[in-house]
């Protein structure tokens, strides 16, 4: 079965969940799993896991309670948002299966530009040294997932000092321009689209370039 890629641009975050909770709502068993490809306006957003969450120190950027699992965090222009519905009964995978795949297309990606990174069991997401560079987040139902992983790639870092990144107080956040990394967010993008594409088992010839939602 393909594997559709979309890519979105710059869309807002609001509608860009509720289309990924349509899609999944509306999926079947004959309905091929996608990656959509994306950045967003400046927003925090607030997983499920809220008990003891502290709000951002500043108003200037709304703040959205969503469904993925997590904390707090921050998106904005310049960080590669990549969303993942996929039908894991389907395919045999577990949710552990879904999270190793993102972690692990982020360090190969670092890799590739003499950058060592790494996964916590701890502390989801991927870091260079101390410091975050991605963060992750899924909502799983019926045995189907959506929303995905965030990779700072050149973007503006202070909001993140507004909050307490995933619910780390103090947790420094780094992104790939800082580390001296020569990728734009697109070229950073489309290369996690074939990383991740291949962890997940999908080959070159089974992509389908869908790009409108």
């Amino acid at each position: 079965m393909p594997l559709h890629i979309r890519r979105l641009g710059l869309s807002g975050y609001e509608d860009t969940w509720h289309a990924m909770q349509d899609f999944t709502a509306r999926r079947d068993a004959d309905t091929p799993d996608e990656l959509w490809l994306t950045e967003h306006a400046p927003i925090y957003t607030l997983g499920l896991n809220r008990r003891d969450a502290t709000p951002p120190l500043r108003n200037d950027i709304p703040l959205l309670p969503v469904d993925r699992g997590g904390k707090i965090t921050y998106h904005g222009p310049g960080q590669v948002v990549v969303y993942l519905l996929l039908d894991l009964a389907r395919q045999g995978w577990t949710i552990r299966d879904v999270v190793n795949a993102m972690e692990q297309s982020i360090v190969d990606l670092l890799a590739q530009h003499g950058v060592t990174a790494y996964a916590r069991a701890d502390a989801p997401g991927v870091y260079v040294g101390d410091a975050k560079i991605a963060s992750l987040g899924l909502r799983l139902k019926q045995q189907r997932c959506y929303h995905g992983l965030a990779l700072n790639v050149d973007m503006d870092l202070a909001p993140f000092s507004a909050i307490d990144p995933c619910g780390y107080k103090g947790m420094p956040v780094t992104q790939t321009r800082d580390l001296g990394l020569p990728l734009t967010p697109a070229q950073a993008g489309e290369r996690l689209l074939e990383l991740l594409a291949g962890k997940l088992g999908y080959t070159e010839n089974e992509f389908l370039r869908t790009e409108a939602l």
